[in-house]
């Protein structure tokens, strides 16, 4: 796990999220239920190289450095004490916003920080398991393993137990951003190993993952879930995590 804060060059603290090696490997990505979920559907076999995900969607205390650093706009939502408190993840935030946040932490710490891929994130948030609904298992979403339901507000990152790969917050929450486009119909030809969406062009949507606090059903919060938004949007359930490359051992 890599984690830890720094001192910028203007003085003040940098926190840099936490991350998990993800190891190099093949997984069964998306859905097998081809009339009901046809965006994610036929199920995959997919190999990816080893990467680094976010432990946690980027807080609010550590996006407030990159505002800091670089006098970027403010998200939706950033002065309202339902949704500021330090811990919280970042919400009100586009995907340009996400790229930017990714950008500006490559530069300043040197390592090659970026947004998920659709597929890392699936991977990721599977946790190891093979053939399952949810990060946890089979057993239905409820209060105790994640938030949603339609409730006020997130809740701290963190507050749910973590996934087999020791992820928090895979389901509920806040919707994350992921770096791929999204085409429904893109599964028909997913290839198989280390996929990184359909082309520009091919879609005008990004891919969002993972369901919110506001979520009023179960399906979303699926570990194989793809929901598309317009990558201007900013909301109040969309948050992000990072993710990160890894050399390979030659």
């Amino acid at each position: 796990m890599r984690s830890g804060s720094s001192e910028g060059s203007n003085g003040h603290v940098l926190l840099i999220p936490k991350t998990r090696l993800i190891p190099a490997g093949s997984f069964r990505m998306g859905s097998a239920d081809w009339e009901r979920f046809p965006g994610e559907s036929p199920e995959t076999i997919v190999y990816l190289d080893a990467f680094e995900i976010g432990l946690y969607p980027v807080t609010n205390a550590e996006y407030a450095c990159f505002l800091q650093a670089r006098g970027y706009e403010k998200p939706l939502l950033w002065e309202d004490p339902r949704f500021n408190d330090p811990r919280q993840p970042v919400v009100g935030v586009s995907w340009y916003d996400a790229v930017a946040y990714c950008r500006w932490l490559r530069r300043v710490t040197g390592e090659p920080y970026r947004l998920p891929t659709d597929a890392e994130w699936e991977k990721a948030a599977r946790g190891g398991l093979e053939g399952k609904a949810y990060p946890w298992g089979d057993e239905p979403p409820t209060l105790e393993r994640c938030w949603w339901g339609g409730q006020e507000k997130p809740k701290p990152v963190g507050s749910f137990p973590p996934n087999g790969y020791g992820l928090y917050d895979m389901a509920g929450n806040v919707w994350e951003w992921c770096a791929d486009w999204y085409n429904p119909r893109y599964f028909r030809n997913l290839p198989r190993r280390n996929p990184r969406g359909p082309r520009m062009g091919e879609g005008e949507n990004k891919v969002i993952r993972g369901g919110s606090f506001l979520t009023p059903k179960p399906e979303p919060l699926r570990c194989a879930y793809r929901h598309p938004d317009h990558p201007t949007l900013r909301h109040e359930c969309i948050g992000f995590r990072v993710a990160k490359s890894v050399a390979r051992a030659r």
